[in-house]
């Protein structure tokens, strides 16, 4: 299941993605788009296995959340289920709920071919485990710490809801503690802590879940961070949002679009504009360009759709790009079912990590 990649492509022109059922990761050279070739994978590191995230430091290295320790197992190849959505997400429905046979992961300090600098286990003597898998993690350089969300991408997972947030050392990579996000009005708000972003303020962060909770965290540089729940949005299925100047880009698959916020004030976001790209369709993922003002989302619905988006910065005006579309198409986006490549793949594909080229 090709699934995630970094958030943006590096100056260097090189980009890791993740093959997350076979817990294989594969660093590609994208100076020419047209002709990407592969430099090189790795599968697991530091004892930890099924990477999700990957995050450049400053210095070229990656801060990498691997999910599962690399001596338990996991179901996670066997399963069928779309990568549109978080795993756990798309699991809540199961009737029976069965323990997770794998265990917690933690974070790798590494060079971008999986070279080891240094690890810490996610593994927290106060939750018991299969609890706990890194999904995502913010770097905080200048207090010296990090902070990390608990989603599983298994879809065999049906017990953890992972409403964690861990605060770590960055320095050592030492896990200092775990706090919950308490529920919002639905109750459920809190599951399945996805993104965590630094906002302009330089201490508050933002939080966000997929089960359509935003919170914002205080106090991570004082090791007293506090989570507080400041909205909500439609559905249970929210997906990766973008922090650009003072706006918050959120994909809302109940809405079948992206919601703008202005975080001015963090504590009461507010909406300033939507767009949405079809009754049909369920955006998760949205990257933004470096002149950010073009924006692209993908979809899973029916239509498997790529779509770019205009993005204004100063206004935070957001709308679809109609001439982005198929020849000949009645509607904007480019469809990814049917698809015929090179290399003889025929059928749908769903749309996942996307990022723009330099």
């Amino acid at each position: 299941m090709p699934h995630h990649t970094e958030h943006e492509l590096p100056a260097s022109g090189h980009l890791l993605a993740n093959d997350f059922h076979a817990g294989r990761t594969w660093l590609f050279d994208l100076h020419d788009p047209l002709h990407p070739s592969v430099l090189g994978s790795f599968g697991d590191v530091a004892g930890y296995s099924h990477p999700h995230t990957f995050v450049r430091m400053s210095d070229g290295r990656v801060l990498a959340t691997f999910q599962y320790r690399a001596d338990s197992s996991t179901t996670a190849a066997a399963s069928t289920m779309s990568m549109s959505m978080p795993m756990s997400m798309q699991a809540k429905a199961t009737p029976m709920p069965a323990m997770p046979a794998h265990t917690t992961g933690g974070l790798v300090l590494m060079d971008e071919r999986g070279r080891v600098v240094r690890s810490g286990s996610a593994a927290d003597a106060h939750i018991r485990d299969h609890m706990l898998f890194p999904y995502s993690v913010l770097p905080l350089v200048a207090s010296d710490r990090a902070v990390s969300t608990t989603t599983d991408m298994d879809g065999a997972d049906t017990v953890a809801t992972a409403e964690w947030v861990q605060l770590w050392r960055l320095s050592d990579l030492k896990l200092l503690r775990s706090i919950a996000l308490p529920p919002g009005p639905r109750g459920t708000e809190n599951r399945f802590s996805g993104e965590a972003r630094l906002l302009p303020d330089g201490r508050s962060i933002y939080v966000h879940t997929f089960n359509c909770g935003l919170y914002l965290v205080r106090g991570a540089e004082d090791d007293r961070p506090v989570a507080t729940f400041v909205r909500n949005f439609d559905g249970e299925e929210c997906g990766v949002p973008i922090l650009t100047g003072h706006y918050w880009l959120q994909p809302v698959p109940a809405m079948h679009g992206v919601i703008v916020l202005d975080v001015t004030d963090p504590t009461k976001p507010r909406e300033v504009s939507r767009a949405s790209v079809g009754d049909d369709e369920s955006p998760h993922w949205i990257a933004i360009d470096h002149s950010q003002r073009r924006v692209v989302l993908n979809s899973g619905g029916h239509g498997n759709r790529l779509f770019i988006l205009n993005f204004d910065p100063a206004t935070g005006a957001i709308s679809v790009d109609q001439r982005f579309r198929d020849p000949g198409s009645a509607r904007a986006g480019i469809a990814l079912t049917g698809v015929n490549w090179p290399g003889g793949f025929v059928g749908n594909v769903v749309p996942h990590g996307a990022v723009f080229s330099r």
